[in-house]
């Protein structure tokens, strides 16, 4: 048997005795039981739950779920090649206001380092690159039970017997517990499979059917060979003296100036993207550190730029349910992938707020005010500049381009912001949401929320 190329340390994989059930005494052993040598490829199906990492409504949370009634995993050992097919729908939650659930329909596809994913069948089969996702996607390969043992045959990964089998023990970011094996046709597969990430189960699902050695052709198409990583690109738009709106990607910012230093709202995706800001804040403001971060919430993708920040030594501005979870976050190793953080070690420094939090240097203030009650999110921030009548916030509204139909359903995290602002009695004018393709106003909002665009009649 020709042995995969598996680098070790880019395998999230189990660890648990139960991935080799059949009373192995023996990582050999298992392998003989599960017939690892002869399957070079498997798919396997079901359904159960699917569940989306790190995007909890709050940190002591379990990641928000979706129910499953189709997943098919077909995974080539050979090639380091899977796709993977799934049917969900968000579980409806009484407690919380959120937008309908629809159905979805995933079409995932990994080969060595590249990744893509192709739309419904009802839709044009264009493919679209994933660049972020190709590292997660093997490890779904090799955490597989035959894909565990062949990674951990090809890295000689340390065995010892326990109780009702063998643990086999290597670098863990993700486990997955493999129980209760049974007869496939001739393979032995568990017919139950969970995966936890972050503490909290990410996948759990009740296999049906298993097949081994299907035929399985997953080639990457030729305009994903050729798609390149997008550059990161920082533009700036002056709202304000001294308050800079930072487009440019998916993710917004807006760098605010104060006496002798900025005040940066959000940190979103990555290093990367942090990096470019701090140039362009550098750019724009020369000569004043970035003192503080305002973080909106803890979803991975509107914080995955924190540490970058720390390390910067930026204070961290956060609403006071983060706090403990993005110090337990932050304090696991980072070995994989060091960032800057996990050269320098540095202690984060934070700022935390419950309902609000003024900074005011003498001659700017800015507000920052929890947004309660949303469905969204509970350590939920918004961002307010008084004297320029300008809100910022991230998630609760996304602006749609210009000419747009307008929902036929008003989103209910729109309509909590709305609230929220009346509540708080903020003048707004301008919004500058993080996300979405322009600048809008108060107007904006009223109309996407079903209350027409006259302000006016509102006050």
């Amino acid at each position: 048997m020709r042995r995969p190329t598996i680098p070790v340390l880019s395998i999230t994989a189990a660890l648990l005795a139960t991935a080799f059930s059949a009373h192995a005494a023996s990582l050999q052993e298992a392998a003989t039981n599960l017939a690892v040598a002869k399957t070079q490829a498997i798919e396997f199906s079901g359904s159960g739950h699917w569940f989306q990492f790190g995007q909890a409504p709050n940190a002591k949370l379990p990641w928000p779920q979706f129910d499953v009634t189709k997943y098919v995993a077909d995974l080539d050992y050979g090639k380091s090649a899977a796709r993977v097919q799934i049917t969900r729908l968000q579980a409806d939650d009484p407690k919380r206001r959120r937008p309908a659930p629809s159905t979805q329909w995933l079409d995932q596809y990994v080969n060595g380092k590249l990744a893509w994913n192709l739309p419904p069948a009802s839709q044009p089969q264009t493919a679209s690159p994933q660049f972020a996702a190709a590292e997660e996607r093997q490890a779904e390969i090799w955490s597989s039970p035959h894909g565990f043992i062949k990674a951990a045959l090809a890295n000689n990964a340390s065995s010892k017997a326990v109780k009702n089998g063998v643990e086999v023990e290597f670098t863990v970011l993700v486990e997955t517990e493999f129980a209760h094996y049974k007869d496939f046709n001739g393979l032995r597969f568990p017919s139950e499979i969970i995966r936890q990430q972050g503490g909290h189960p990410v996948l759990a699902i009740r296999v049906a059917e298993v097949k081994a050695n299907p035929a399985i052709a997953i080639t990457p198409p030729e305009e994903i060979q050729k798609a390149q990583l997008p550059a990161v690109t920082v533009k700036s738009e002056k709202l304000a003296e001294g308050v800079h709106y930072l487009t440019g990607g998916t993710h917004h910012s807006v760098a605010i100036e104060q006496k002798d230093h900025v005040v940066l709202v959000e940190a979103p995706l990555n290093e990367a993207r942090s990096l470019a800001l701090i140039d362009k804040v550098k750019e724009i403001i020369p000569g004043k550190p970035i003192k503080y971060l305002i973080n909106s919430h803890l979803h991975f993708d509107h914080s995955g730029g924190l540490r970058t920040f720390v390390n910067d030594g930026a204070t961290i501005v956060t609403h006071k349910l983060n706090e403990a979870y993005y110090k337990q976050a932050w304090a696991a190793p980072r070995s994989i992938n060091p960032d800057r953080l996990a050269e320098s070690k540095k202690a984060p420094r934070f700022e935390t707020f419950t309902d609000k939090l003024v900074l005011n240097d003498g001659s700017r203030k800015i507000e920052i005010h929890n947004i309660a009650g949303s469905g969204h999110n509970d350590g939920f921030a918004i961002v307010y500049l008084p004297a320029e009548k300008i809100l910022i916030e991230g998630d609760a509204y996304t602006p749609t381009a210009a000419g747009t139909p307008l929902p036929a359903s008003p989103n209910p995290y729109s309509v909590n912001l709305y609230e929220n602002i009346q509540r708080l009695k903020l003048d707004v004018d301008k919004i500058a949401a993080l996300h979405g393709p322009r600048l809008v106003t108060l107007n904006d909002l009223r109309a996407a929320i079903g209350l027409g665009s006259s302000y006016a009649n509102a006050k």
